[in-house]
């Protein structure tokens, strides 16, 4: 039986967003230790505050601070803690809803295991020793046995220093595995080849593979060498530089037909000057010592493709 092919892939990027009165509100008391919410038209506090009434669209700006204790009103046991979560160890996911709020707040309890976490436990905020202005400012939530405190109080939400805008890193790790058709498709590409496989119906040649035809919806089996040179059939001029790729800018990314094939694929053009790329424009791989796939597309030197040959394929 062939090898299973994997690999661990990573997304991720930071998410960089500006703050309104309410949000920029919540996030500087945090910094201050201060719980804000708000309250709607009908007496309601919303913790974490939100700047519309989810029930009535109604706009919102009545702050108020609640307690910075609270009652657990239901949760989860994680017990193997993910890079970049609230605690190293395994703790609870919780949602607390404070002393004087009517909505309750996610966030994690310290506890030393399930047998300790119950619905209706009482608990408090623990502050993070170095606070910036964001959710994480509450390090954790403890439990903590104390009487429900009182009503809200109203506050201006005004700090000195606002915190205006923040950044909120997104990630997702997983595990992919190319499956059939594309295994075959990475395989080749070790050869420095290129291979599709086309549909027995509409006889397209897919690259790369899809295990099946998008347009048929049938299965496909029959592989094809392609290329390997293309046509450039559109391409965009890259002008910000990406976090870890050693690429100066400008540089274009180009949409390309490789000979025989009914899909057109991504990849660089390299070997010319970034504003002298063309729709037409015919290329071929540049392979790099060791690269399992071509490292950019350089022109052949071949006159223009007429546009009637790759205009399906725009």
């Amino acid at each position: 039986m062939p090898e299973v092919l994997s690999a661990p892939l990573v997304v991720e990027f930071p998410f960089t967003r500006s703050l309104g009165p309410v949000q920029s509100a919540f996030l500087t008391g945090l910094r201050e230790r201060t719980v804000l919410g708000v309250r709607t038209s009908d007496g309601r506090t919303l913790v974490p505050p939100v700047e519309y009434d989810p029930a009535t669209a109604e706009e919102l700006r009545d702050l108020v601070e609640v307690a910075a204790t609270g009652t657990v009103t239901t949760w989860a046991w994680n017990p193997s803690p993910r890079r970049g979560q609230p605690l190293e160890r395994p703790f609870a996911w919780v949602l607390v809803r404070l002393d004087g709020a009517d909505t309750a707040l996610l966030h994690a309890l310290d506890a030393p295991g399930p047998d300790a976490v119950r619905t209706g436990m009482r608990v408090r905020v623990r502050w993070a020793p170095e606070r910036a202005g964001a959710i994480t400012d509450i390090a954790c939530f403890e439990p903590y046995e104390s009487e429900s405190a009182g009503e809200p109080s109203p506050h201006t939400g005004e700090f000195n220093a606002p915190v205006t805008g923040i950044v909120a890193p997104a990630r997702l790790d997983y595990t992919y595995s190319p499956g059939r058709a594309q295994a075959g498709y990475i395989e080749a590409l070790a050869d420095h080849r290129t291979v599709g496989e086309r549909c027995p119906v509409c006889r397209k040649v897919y690259v790369p593979p899809r295990g099946a035809c998008p347009t048929c919806g049938v299965a496909t089996d029959e592989r094809v060498e392609v290329g390997p040179a293309g046509t450039v059939t559109t391409y965009c001029i890259v002008n910000i530089k990406a976090k870890n790729l050693d690429i100066e800018v400008p540089y274009v990314y180009a949409h390309i037909a490789l000979d025989g094939a009914d899909l057109a694929l991504h990849g660089r053009i390299g070997g010319i000057p970034y504003d002298q790329v063309r729709m037409g424009l015919r290329v071929e791989p540049v392979w790099t010592e060791g690269g399992r796939h071509p490292d950019h597309y350089r022109p052949t030197g071949e006159p223009d493709a007429d546009y009637d040959t790759y205009k399906e394929l725009i």
